[in-house]
């Protein structure tokens, strides 16, 4: 309240209560009436979010999960490592041109070093070298691979806390997970015959070790920096970065810009990149961490599913019955790292 307002209150309850009494009540009587108005329209603007952070969580499980497969119609087709070069590159000038247009401004230059690093970690080699192994690899092979990225997590945090010890729950969810993948290697084991397979697959292990080190390297950096703007740079540090591993390895002989790229590229670009990154940005910000990580159990059985209907990749029950034992193990991970978390809070009170 205006204090000139509050001084004359208190000089009207001196003089007058009776008056001071009428005056109360009608401001009081003004403010009930002005929050009970207020409250249903601040509630309808909190659900409106949370449906978009819904909806926003929703499309993230579905776009990342079809990436696995324009990703690899565009690498059989095109330069892999080219083609992540265009795609970055332009995802992360369209991304940060949107954020300067918005008012944002650059960084400083231990931000921009820190993105520079997380774009080279987790585009250059994480998303980068998974597209280079799918040339060899089917992008259902690869999507469930990379589903075991918080396994890597879980286990990088107990190796850097020497002092953290995985409990029982911890290393039955590990077993169970590498169990998992053990059988869907088993439904491709004439392909093991193959050695640029074998380099394939162990290309995605460690592609997805790198983008584990690098999600937690941005998550320890990054607090307190713009999200998106943090996501623009990284995507433009990982295509400069790419570029020499191009050079070396693509080759550029016969490149045809056929209609199927120039559809894999712009999907990439603008859905995979661009409008995925701004989704999961606004579902964290509005929804737990525990429901935002759901996407990571739903993106390869999109990825098996559509590899199977459009590219007609291997798919049957025992296919679908090591999937799903691979996300319970992954699942039952983190279920004992969030328990063992819980644990060690209670006993530290």
């Amino acid at each position: 309240m205006n204090p000139f307002i509050w001084e004359n209150l208190n000089y009207v309850q001196q003089r007058n209560p009776i008056k001071a009494s009428m005056a109360n009540r009608r401001r009081d009587y003004r403010w009930h009436n002005r929050v009970r108005h207020s409250i249903p329209y601040f509630i309808t603007a909190m659900e409106n979010k949370k449906l978009l952070a819904y909806l926003a969580l929703g499309a993230v499980c579905v776009l990342w999960g079809t990436t696995y497969l324009v990703l690899r119609i565009g690498v059989t087709q095109f330069p892999p490592f080219l083609f992540s070069v265009i795609r970055f590159l332009f995802a992360g000038s369209i991304l940060t041109t949107i954020m300067l247009a918005a008012g944002k401004k650059i960084p400083s230059g231990k931000v921009v070093f820190n993105q520079a690093v997380g774009g080279l970690l987790m585009c250059t080699l994480g998303i980068s070298i998974v597209g280079w192994a799918e040339v060899n690899v089917s992008s259902g092979v690869a999507a469930v691979i990379c589903s075991m990225m918080p396994i890597w997590t879980v286990i990088i945090n107990l190796t850097v806390n020497r002092e953290e010890r995985p409990t029982a729950l911890i290393i039955f969810g590990l077993l169970a997970g590498l169990g998992g993948i053990a059988l869907i290697f088993k439904e491709h084991l004439i392909e093991f015959y193959n050695p640029e397979y074998i380099t394939g697959i162990i290309a995605i292990f460690l592609a997805n070790l790198s983008w584990a080190i690098g999600t937690m390297w941005v998550k320890k950096k990054n607090t307190g920096t713009d999200p998106f703007m943090n996501a623009g740079l990284q995507m433009l540090f990982g295509g400069l970065f790419l570029i020499p591993l191009s050079l070396i390895f693509d080759s550029y002989t016969g490149i045809q810009w056929t209609s199927e790229i120039v559809i894999s590229l712009s999907y990439m670009i603008l859905v995979g990149s661009v409008a995925a990154y701004a989704c999961y940005f606004y579902a964290i910000g509005h929804l737990p961490m525990t429901i935002v990580s759901l996407y990571a159990y739903i993106n390869p059985v999109i990825a098996v599913i559509l590899g199977w209907l459009v590219l007609d990749e291997k798919l049957n029950a025992g296919i679908l019955a090591a999937i799903g034992i691979t996300l319970l193990g992954i699942y039952i991970v983190n279920k004992g790292y969030q328990l063992k978390n819980s644990w060690k809070a209670q006993l530290s009170k």
